[in-house]
């Protein structure tokens, strides 16, 4: 399958959860909720949080809750929809052309946009559109302490490939999808869920992350493996709370972008809400980074398409470059300054 036709399937899986939250009888409270063979609530297949809706509220977003004119004002100014009217038409090789697409200087763009699936617009939540993931705090952005902004403040580093990120080495995504606390980024926005009576495995299309969480009766049985052991994406247990699937998450691996420390606990709830979505709800506790406690909700949405495989390949040609380059700049005496963190593509610290 092309990636246009991709875009294009990724853009109907957006609309097509929205006319199913739109008939009360099939959805919320009135909804039958489908059961696995062994009694506890169906959350298996293929799932996609593809949407412009990001954790933070974005600039211009006065509220969580949108209207239809609202959401559309705001698709109208989000980055992506910038860089496909950027980039409408036929393209232009030329001196002129190559300077006004550069003259943004903007260190998001990674990528052209036949690469990009993030959406068309903002996601829907049980009927509601959305400005962010995040629902509290009422401004939608993350409490951070002090210290919490140094974690959150990375500086690139350039004098070993065992400390550059993550994603360049191919270990964990550059959109944190897996969790704890799933998230969404420019491509690859799609899970597996497959369930057992012991265990639910989550699968993360981005770099193929997996979540393996073994299933208990119930918190008070709840039992996390000893903390000098972190994992990527967590250590997590789950279990059932009538038709939700409840998940606590510590211990994320410190390497790890990930929203809490050895300090802190990321507590999920998974429950579907229709044939087309699962309502998702996050809270993340932890004193070292945080204010307050903070949370919110997500809709993930039923996909038709199967999860692809992510072929990531650690120190390809980008990584041996980037190293030669500031060994170059620091041969003629020029220092390279730090850059801010991309998130997904898209520059984290304009909310968007």
């Amino acid at each position: 399958m092309s990636m246009l036709s991709r875009l294009l399937l990724a853009s109907f899986m957006i609309a097509a959860p929205v006319a199913a939250a739109q008939e009360a009888p099939k959805d919320g409270a009135a909804y039958q909720k489908p059961k696995t063979g062994w009694g506890v609530p169906d959350l298996s297949g293929f799932w996609s949080n593809t949407s412009f809706t990001s954790m933070q509220r974005p600039p211009g977003a006065a509220k969580l809750v949108m209207n239809e004119q609202e959401a559309a004002a705001l698709t109208r100014k989000n980055t992506y929809t910038a860089a496909r009217r950027q980039e409408a038409g036929a393209s232009k090789v030329d001196e002129k052309s190559s300077a006004e697409l550069l003259a943004d200087k903007n260190p998001s763009r990674g990528y052209n946009t036949f690469w990009m699936d993030p959406g068309i617009g903002y996601a829907k939540v049980k009927g509601e559109y959305r400005s962010s993931w995040i629902t509290y705090p009422d401004n939608g952005r993350i409490p951070y302490t002090n210290e919490g902004i140094s974690a959150n403040t990375r500086a690139a580093n350039f004098d070993d490939y065992e400390i550059r990120p993550l994603a360049e080495r191919c270990l964990m995504s550059f959109t944190g999808s897996a969790g704890p606390v799933l998230g969404n980024g420019m491509y690859n926005n799609t899970y597996q869920i497959v369930q057992s009576p012991n265990s639910v495995m989550m699968l993360t299309e981005m770099i193929h992350d997996v979540r393996v969480i073994p299933i208990v009766q119930s918190a008070a049985e709840a039992r996390h493996g000893p903390s000098e052991i972190p994992k990527w994406g967590g250590d997590s247990v789950g279990w059932y709370e009538g038709d939700t699937l409840v998940v606590e998450t510590v211990n994320s691996h410190p390497k790890q972008r990930s929203y809490i420390t050895a300090k802190g606990k990321v507590t999920e709830r998974y429950t579907r809400w229709s044939d087309g979505q699962i309502f998702y709800e996050f809270k993340v506790e932890d004193p070292t980074l945080y204010t307050q406690s903070w949370g919110g909700e997500m809709a993930l949405n039923h996909s038709d398409e199967l999860l692809y495989e992510y072929a990531c390949h650690e120190g390809n040609y980008a990584l041996p470059g980037i190293l030669a380059g500031a060994r170059k700049l620091e041969s003629e005496g020029r220092p390279h300054p730090p850059q801010k963190a991309i998130f997904a593509g898209v520059d984290e610290a304009d909310g968007e």
